[in-house]
């Protein structure tokens, strides 16, 4: 096969997407989120604005996907993540590059020019709020689609996300015809996965939903966040209860799997308990394949980061936050997996309901079991270990943190005193993606 080279393109991808689809092969068929009113959320709050993207402009980005595929096999990287696979991506890139500049000097205008890289970030913006920012990838760089191509290789090559933050929106026939597109291009593809809101499905004719099923899309991934009316309303999600039920119910009956996000912390410290218990019947009443935990994370310039600072929101203990996870575990009547796969969780608990029920709670109760000490201690280790798993290692600035209580090139929590591990677990929290 003789490549152009000079045709590699970058193009556009979902940087919001399950933790689940992080080694997805991702497309964008709309942007951003057109409701994007939520208290708690920081991703759309400067700026972004919701478009539909057009038929022919998704196409090109499956062909230029495609181009970098096809690239990336003649460059000898067609298996994974090879050692040394950092200075072959680069020698790639320079192979590119040198292609595009030959095909620029014949003809100025037949190169398509990059544009910037990142979200517009303010210099004086708060700088967790940056660090949070700058994951978001508006206009990817050429090697950020080439990394990205390489890690869906990496992750078996099997899975496709199509974002951005409410798929059920498009119809059907859109739907269909996109995933027929990157099924032809990508043959080893076997799933195909979307972001949906409830309120969106239980307005949704059944058929029209059967319709996404039979074109391909395997599950739909619910934002639920609380099963409680009044956290609801307070953090503006725009749906109830009631229809959190009943969109779930419809796409289970349209045979599409059903995902589910729920956020402990979401009610504060004033609606904990009824935060967590009216949570977990709407998840009886839905009985979802899967409820994901993701803790609540407050991030600056957001309608919640204002509750509290005028006193109406008061942020949950991390052990109210297990208590309403406990709850969750306890009160949850159906069969169902729950995991604990994002970074902002403290406990890990994974298993399948009704039959891991006590093994569960009972990792859950040795934590609450902890002294209050020892559940700093906790809480620092947990972190730290979320923090070198979502990084890979650790920045200056936290190392500085944890240089007290750093020893023999070992990170030891118990020669530190209570404010410095306050300290640490703050800052870890502060850059951990949820």
């Amino acid at each position: 096969m003789c490549l152009d080279y000079s045709r590699s393109e970058p193009f556009e991808i979902c940087s919001i997407r399950p933790p689940t689809e992080n080694y997805s092969l991702t497309f964008r068929l709309t942007r951003n989120c057109y409701w994007n009113r939520c208290g708690f959320c920081p991703a759309y709050k400067l700026g972004a604005k919701f478009s539909r993207r057009s038929l022919d402009e998704v196409k090109a980005d499956i062909l230029r996907a495609k181009r970098i595929d096809d690239a990336l096999s003649d460059h000898g990287l067609d298996c994974g993540m090879p050692e040394g696979y950092g200075y072959e991506i680069a020698s790639l890139l320079e192979k590119i590059d040198e292609a595009r500049r030959a095909v620029q000097r014949e003809s100025p205008s037949s190169v398509a020019t990059e544009s910037d890289t990142t979200c517009s970030v303010p210099e004086d913006l708060d700088p967790r709020l940056s660090w949070f920012l700058s994951w978001f990838k508006e206009t990817p760089t050429l090697e950020d689609s080439v990394s990205h191509v390489l890690a869906w290789r990496q992750g078996g090559g099997k899975t496709c996300f199509l974002g951005d933050a409410d798929s059920l929106i498009l119809k059907p026939d859109f739907l269909a015809e996109v995933i027929e597109n990157i099924e032809i291009s990508f043959h080893s593809v076997n799933r195909f996965t979307v972001y949906g809101r409830t309120r969106t499905a239980s307005r949704r004719k059944l058929d029209e939903l059967r319709s996404f099923r039979k074109s391909g899309l395997d599950r739909v991934h619910f934002g639920l966040e609380s099963g409680c009316d009044e956290v609801l309303e307070m953090m503006n999600k725009g749906v109830t209860a009631d229809e959190h039920i009943a969109g779930c119910l419809k796409v289970k009956e349209a045979g599409l799997s059903c995902s589910v996000y729920v956020m402990p912390g979401l009610g504060g410290v004033n609606l904990s308990e009824r935060h967590a218990s009216d949570t977990a019947s709407v998840l009886t009443g839905i009985a979802p394949d899967y409820i994901r935990l993701r803790s609540l994370v407050i991030f600056p310039h957001t309608p919640l980061e204002l509750l509290c600072r005028k006193g109406d929101f008061i942020e949950a203990t991390e052990e109210m936050v297990v208590r309403e996870i406990r709850t969750l575990i306890e009160s949850i009547e159906c069969e169902t997996v729950i995991v604990s796969d994002s970074a902002s969780n403290l406990l890990h608990v994974n298993g399948n309901l009704p039959s891991d029920r006590s093994s569960m709670l009972s990792a859950v109760d040795s934590y609450l079991e902890l002294l209050p000490r020892e559940k700093l201690e906790f809480s620092l280790r947990s972190r730290l270990s979320s923090f070198v798993g979502q990084y890979g290692g650790l920045p200056n600035d936290v190392l500085q943190v944890l240089s007290p209580m750093i020893s023999d090139g070992r990170v030891d929590p118990a020669v530190a005193s209570e404010q410095q591990l306050r300290d640490a677990i703050s800052l870890l929290r502060d850059k951990l993606m949820p």
